[in-house]
């Protein structure tokens, strides 16, 4: 059994006819030292799910399990592994970082100086020493996202859930709390995060769920899921007259073309002009777009067909100085596997 189940999980709301199915007969498991990201666009049931298996919610149906406990026959035993850390959260503004983590810290009957030794212990993982004694109200927006993971780990979970952490916060800020993470699932806790930010989650997770209209679009490590992907989007010439047959279509051609779209980045060394009618012109170019010297694209065919097609642009007078297909990531996953679609 792994570390954190969910099975077959269903939530709905209201009564018929008008009854919203949140979550639909979802299942993943994953186990302690990992960082399992969940993905869907806004509505998708990310914040629900994982309310469920933070205790604060009850399923329609199925089950979560903590450790082999589940979370709605064994919920106090399951709090006292978990630490919740909401999309939105209260915070105390009269309290200073100390009192505000004293506070949480009595809240799980934690004693005197086990309590005191606590605190102290999260203020210096979360680098909050410098701040220890200034409102909670006063702080910056990484702060208090730093105050709220110490508050979460005020109690020594191995869970940590944590929904849409690096919202809002600055380049700088979202660095170092990834590095945070990275330390915490070192040390063996498992790590249930949600993120908009997918290029952040590809680098920070070691497997995935995707959820739209809340089901389960598809679930595994992100490595294997990317290169599952790319053998749906590649395939030798074999794989392709595969495709052709089992469609029944003739068209080898136009199936080889679907098979072979790719994402190409060109960076030129200088601003032309004209520059967005030229490639306007160019046929093997499509969904182009222009950031200063950076061309992206979406470019069809082999790489034969790549090269014919760099030659016409460099005849044209483009003076390029990158030219190469980029490596699918998870936002390609991301979009490969849903459709946007809302409850």
């Amino acid at each position: 059994m792994a570390f954190v189940e969910v099975r077959r999980l269903s939530r709905t709301f209201g009564v018929a006819p008008n009854v919203v199915h949140a979550v639909r007969d979802v299942s993943f498991s994953f186990e302690r030292g990992e960082i399992f990201g969940f993905i869907g666009p806004n509505g998708a049931g990310k914040s629900t799910a994982m309310r469920i298996l933070a205790t604060l919610d009850l399923p329609s149906s199925g089950d979560c399990t903590v450790d082999g406990l589940s979370t709605v026959d064994d919920a106090d035993r399951v709090r006292r592994m978990i630490g919740f850390m909401p999309d939105s959260y209260g915070a105390y503004p009269n309290m200073n970082v100390w009192e505000y983590l004293d506070f949480f810290a009595r809240a799980y009957d934690l004693p005197g100086d086990r309590r005191r030794r606590a605190v102290a212990d999260v203020i210096e993982f979360c680098q909050l020493g410098g701040i220890r004694d200034k409102l909670v109200s006063s702080l910056s927006k990484g702060m208090k996202q730093r105050l709220c993971l110490g508050r979460c780990l005020i109690h020594d979970p191995q869970l940590l859930i944590l929904d849409e952490p690096s919202a809002g916060l600055d380049p700088r800020a979202r660095i170092e709390f990834r590095d945070l993470l990275r330390v915490l699932a070192g040390q063996g806790k498992a790590i249930f995060i949600s993120s908009h930010i997918l290029a952040e989650l590809e680098e920070l997770c070691t497997s995935v769920a995707i959820i739209e209209q809340g089901g389960l679009i598809a679930s595994g490590r992100v490595a294997e899921l990317k290169a599952r992907m790319n053998a749906g989007l590649s395939a030798t010439p074999a794989a392709m007259l595969a495709a052709a047959s089992a469609s029944g279509s003739p068209d080898l051609p136009a199936t080889t073309a679907a098979l072979l779209t790719s994402t190409i980045e060109i960076r030129l060394a200088a601003e032309v002009s004209s520059l967005a009618s030229t490639l306007a012109e160019e046929p093997g170019l499509a969904q182009v777009q222009i950031d200063h010297l950076l061309i992206t694209a979406q470019i069809t065919g082999s790489a034969a067909d790549q090269a014919e097609v760099l030659a016409r642009l460099i005849a044209k007078g483009l003076p390029i100085c990158h030219f190469a297909t980029r490596a699918r990531n998870l936002e390609d996953l991301f979009l490969h596997v849903t459709e946007g679609r809302v409850q």
